[in-house]
């Protein structure tokens, strides 16, 4: 389906000074002259995103903005006037955030989450109106499944996320670090889904797949370092976390498997690879 504010495959169907025309449905829409390089000729297929330009025209480009239509992204308020915000996603035509879309009134030079939206004549714009596009049913998601999470707020019990630019979801405070601020985007795994439709994820992996997991690196780590790692079950989950990343919880699970599988031997003060 061909559809505005998204990339697609199009073909060159003629060229000339004023650049590449590609058919678009029922009209053609012009990848400028800047754009188009000497290589580039008739029949050719290009990845095009394509937008309305000035004067409504249909406009392509080959370096897609920050977001496309029905994704989100964190982005710069450049200038504002009596329209509303114009927010600087990557191409000449900035993406306008209504004032009807802002939840406050946008500041010039400061950063805002939004969504790009097609409006009812056709438009791309951005909405700050968050929660509004948030799908809160049929969620289509299962314990375990491996995410994209995109940070959107941060709050006491730890941020806010925007799952897989389609549902909204917690990451617990434990899991936060420094450097993951607003904005930041995460793989991450379905913690649980409440009866309420609340989503909580970890960035951890869950179930049997995190199991395995914490398992195999334990035995790598044993196995690189000559057999023996330093640590027991009564180790502190500080000792545990500086040396091998791990929380004692899944250092204890590690350890249980690999002993259950005669691979390992629980001495005094360290553990060693039989």
């Amino acid at each position: 389906m061909l559809e505005i504010g998204r990339v697609h495959t199009l073909l060159i169907s003629e060229i000339d000074e004023s650049g590449a025309h590609l058919p678009f449905g029922d009209e053609m829409l012009l990848l400028p002259h800047r754009e188009v390089s000497r290589t580039m000729h008739v029949g050719q297929e290009l990845d095009v995103f394509v937008y309305r330009g000035r004067q409504d025209r249909l406009v392509g480009t080959l370096t897609p903005p920050a977001a496309q239509v029905d994704e989100f992204a964190l982005l710069r308020v450049s200038q504002a006037n009596n329209f509303g915000a114009f927010l600087d996603w990557g191409l000449d035509k900035e993406l306008l955030v209504p004032f009807a879309e802002q939840p406050e009134r946008m500041k010039i030079d400061r950063y805002y989450l939004v969504r790009v939206c097609l409006d009812n004549s056709g438009r791309l714009i951005g909405s700050a109106r968050i929660e509004r596009h948030l799908e809160i049913e049929h969620l289509d998601l299962t314990v375990g499944q491996e995410v994209d999470l995109l940070l959107w707020k941060l709050t006491d019990l730890g941020a806010k996320v925007i799952i897989n630019n389609r549902y909204g979801g917690l990451l617990y405070r434990d899991e936060l670090t420094k450097d993951m601020g607003r904005g930041i985007t995460v793989k991450g795994y379905i913690k649980r889904v409440r009866e309420d439709y609340l989503i909580d994820v970890t960035l951890k992996k869950v179930g049997k797949a995190g199991r395995e997991d914490s398992r195999q690196f334990l035995l790598e780590y044993l196995q690189s370092e000559g057999g023996v790692v330093a640590l027991t079950d009564k180790s502190s989950p500080g000792e545990i976390e500086a040396l091998l990343g791990l929380s004692k919880k899944a250092f204890k699970r590690a350890v249980g498997a690999l002993y259950k599988e005669g691979l390992i031997a629980l001495e005094e003060q360290q553990i060693r690879l039989k």
